[in-house]
């Protein structure tokens, strides 16, 4: 009778019957659970279960440098000052003295020179700002391969995609605050991307500048941006995103005992807390050396910003550098219409393609799930040669991104490799149409070819290396068996039908015609998982006919 009483959910004692506290802080436990109710959300969500596989660390990184980010961000609020006023330096780094600057740039070298630790701070922070959008990008990229946005986490998907784009741009905000001859000339090429923007560009760059580049208000309102309201929206998303991944539960890979309905791995508290922890020290450390010992955005060494300047090899980070690709490589090609010039070198890439390629990740979900029609829900993730088709997809959108890479530094691959200008940037005009889809080919292939691999495996088993000789003289290698897991993990993935399409006539023989939609996903779908995209899976009959000692060795 007491125990069942003592589960009651929700239930209080009564105050005769409740134990008293034992020392001070439990009472102040006691009084704080009465009113937030931690201990029953703690109890709920503590002893939850969590898979363990090295590619989850990746999403762990992400949080971790957000972190960072957060702690040095705040550190160098206390230093920095967001003005464009403009002042003579008299500091301690001398080949500055006397050259007039704003006091964003004047600032940023007392920090880096004058503050104790302040280098330290601006390298570990921007060096977490390269290694977050980093670690999202390729923690992004491991979600893709393994279907893990699958029903239920379209959602997620989507969070995690705009936690990636706002950290994109709130790095670009970030490194243009210094006010430094490099930051200049980015916000410069930014004022041209919006300018060429019909009808609102103008409108966009008066919010911004708050006037006429290079205006008196870039930084104090990049400053805003950068450390309020990007980062607000993205802790949000980042608590959503987490939330999500708990109610969801996490995704895992197959093997004997996983299933959809179940997680096998390690509970929340204590085990996962403390490699959490001590994983986090880690970053942190790997970071702070990297900090400590590789400089990056000398800002000292480009000097203020002059419109009238522009800084040798000037390269945007990494992140961006795609973006400078696409404007690079476009012809320069321009519209007059009613007395207006459309910049078509400008517009096309930033507000077509730039747009269209990052719409088509966010939605692709949605895409994917529409063209299977399966609403079931997936907690089993796929391994990325079972899915040949997104696979390909992934690698040749890969492959497109580091094409424009190469195209945003095409004078630094001109000068540094004695090419010629014009070479390179033809080679990335084909590139960017040739490439991609010469990589979607032989992905796909490649993974077909690990596919028809892991069936002969299923079948004949693993090489074993020892030679026998038949009683007619022939000499074969012997096989072994896969164990059960081994064989499990290998067959275990689902094969997806591809979508038909309806009859042509109903039942009573009436022509029934197919709209544009559904054929177009039934060939879409027959492009996914048709005849050509996946090797059927050795069946049970096939398995035990060969191993019963017909044939096999």
């Amino acid at each position: 009778m007491s125990s069942a009483s003592s589960t009651t959910s929700g239930a209080a004692k009564p105050a005769s019957t409740r134990a008293k506290p034992a020392n001070k802080w439990e009472a102040a436990a006691d009084w704080t659970d009465g009113r937030l109710g931690i201990y029953s959300l703690a109890k709920a969500n503590l002893r939850k279960i969590f898979p363990d596989h090295w590619s989850f660390m990746l999403g762990e990184i992400c949080l971790y440098t957000f972190i960072i980010i957060i702690m040095t961000g705040v550190y160098l609020t206390l230093f920095f000052k967001p003005s464009m006023g403009e002042v003579i330096y008299d500091g301690s780094y001398v080949p500055l003295k006397g050259i007039q600057m704003s006091e964003a740039y004047a600032s940023t070298v007392d920090i880096s020179f004058e503050v104790r630790g302040g280098l330290l701070i601006r390298q570990i922070h921007h060096w977490a700002a390269l290694v977050f959008v980093a670690a999202m990008l390729v923690h992004m990229m491991r979600v893709f391969f393994t279907g893990a946005f699958r029903k239920p986490r379209e959602i997620n998907w989507v969070f995690g995609f705009l936690l990636l784009v706002l950290g994109m741009f709130d790095g670009f905000f970030g490194y243009s605050l210094p006010d430094d001859l490099l930051s200049g000339t980015g916000i410069r090429f930014m004022e041209g991307a919006v300018l060429a923007t019909p009808l609102i560009g103008t409108y966009i760059q008066m919010f911004l500048f708050g006037g006429e580049f290079p205006g008196h208000d870039i930084v104090p309102r990049f400053f805003t941006i950068h450390v309020l309201l990007i980062p607000g929206i993205m802790l949000g998303l980042l608590v959503a995103h987490l939330i999500l991944v708990f109610y969801h539960k996490h995704t895992q890979w197959a093997g004997p005992g996983k299933t959809e309905k179940n997680v096998v791995g390690m509970p929340l508290m204590p085990v996962y807390m403390a490699k959490a922890g001590g994983f986090f020290f880690l970053v942190f450390g790997l970071i702070a050396a990297v900090s400590a010992i590789a400089s990056i955005n000398p800002i000292w060494a480009y000097g203020p910003y002059r419109p009238d300047q522009v800084s040798t090899d000037a390269q945007p980070d990494w992140y961006m550098g795609f973006s400078e690709g696409l404007i690079r490589v476009m012809p320069g090609w321009e519209i007059g219409l009613w007395g207006h010039t459309l910049n078509l070198g400008v517009f096309i890439p930033l507000m077509v393609v730039f747009p269209l390629v990052l719409v088509s990740i966010a939605v692709y979900p949605f895409i994917e799930g529409w063209i299977t029609g399966d609403k079931r829900e997936h907690h089993i993730l796929d391994r990325p040669r079972n899915a040949p088709v997104r696979t390909a997809l992934g690698a040749a959108w890969i492959s497109l991104y580091l094409v424009l890479l190469v195209a945003g530094g095409n004078d630094l691959f001109a000068t540094h490799l004695h090419l010629s200008l014009n070479d390179v940037t033809y080679f990335v005009r084909v590139g960017f149409f040739v490439v991609p889809v010469l990589t979607f080919i032989v992905t796909k292939r490649w993974c077909l070819g690990l596919q028809r691999r892991d069936k002969e495996k299923v079948l004949h088993g693993r090489e074993t290396g020892v030679i026998k000789r038949l009683p007619h003289g022939e000499f074969v290698e012997v096989h072994a068996q896969l164990p059960q897991t081994d064989l499990y993990k290998l067959t275990a993935h689902e094969q997806i039908k591809p979508v038909e399409l309806p009859a042509q006539t109903d039942e009573n023989g009436v022509a029934r015609k197919a709209g544009v939609l559904t054929r177009t996903r039934a060939k879409l779908s027959r492009g996914f998982y048709g005849e050509g995209s996946q090797i059927p899976k050795p069946t049970s009959e096939e398995h035990h006919e060969i191993t019963s000692g017909h044939g096999h060795h």
